[in-house]
């Protein structure tokens, strides 16, 4: 995957897979440490230890429409490659969380990408569901909550383009540096 704004689109659809009402990506840099830390936190179906010992492996997947299941692998390898780690936890019944901590100034950490148009896109796909996306930096603390959207619109739906338009505009303007 070209930058990290593709590993968090993958990990958040296969959040949505697993019947998540509820999901929250935390996107946390924090230069004092040198990381960059993507937390996704769900209350979808969650995962056995079985299926837990299994998820890292790019040639296992629960998806009957292919035979890899190659994201988390990736994003894993990613994130060591930048000196960093991969951690999943994950409960049957209760849910998942998956946290990837990257070398924040390393030359192999990809690039964001488009964050900003990543979560939109995924909030207005999946509008029955609760999406929070929580950014931080040094300069910068922003959290965007699709439960607040809604009440705001009024009956207005999320997946209007005006309305995917200016929440990405919105994004993007709360995440630029200060």
């Amino acid at each position: 995957m070209k930058d990290l704004s593709m590993h968090i689109m993958d990990i958040l659809q296969n959040s949505t897979r697993a019947g998540a009402t509820e999901i929250t990506l935390e996107v946390l840099e924090d230069k004092t440490t040198d990381t960059l830390t993507l937390r996704f936190i769900d209350n979808g179906c969650g995962m056995d230890a079985e299926m837990l010992s299994h998820v890292l492996n790019p040639f296992f997947t629960t998806r009957t429409t292919r035979k890899v299941g190659l994201g988390l692998s990736l994003i894993k390898q990613n994130a060591e490659q930048t000196g960093g780690s991969l951690l999943i936890n994950s409960e049957k019944g209760v849910g998942t969380t998956v946290t990837a901590i990257f070398g924040l100034s390393h030359i192999d950490r990809p690039e964001m990408g488009d964050l900003a148009g990543t979560v939109v896109l995924t909030a207005s796909a999946y509008p029955d569901i609760r999406f929070i996306f929580h950014y931080q930096t040094d300069t910068v603390d922003y959290t965007f909550d699709t439960q607040e959207v809604v009440e705001v619109l009024d009956g207005i739906s999320i997946q209007e383009p005006e309305v995917i338009q200016y929440l990405k505009e919105m994004i993007e303007e709360n995440i630029k540096p200060q």
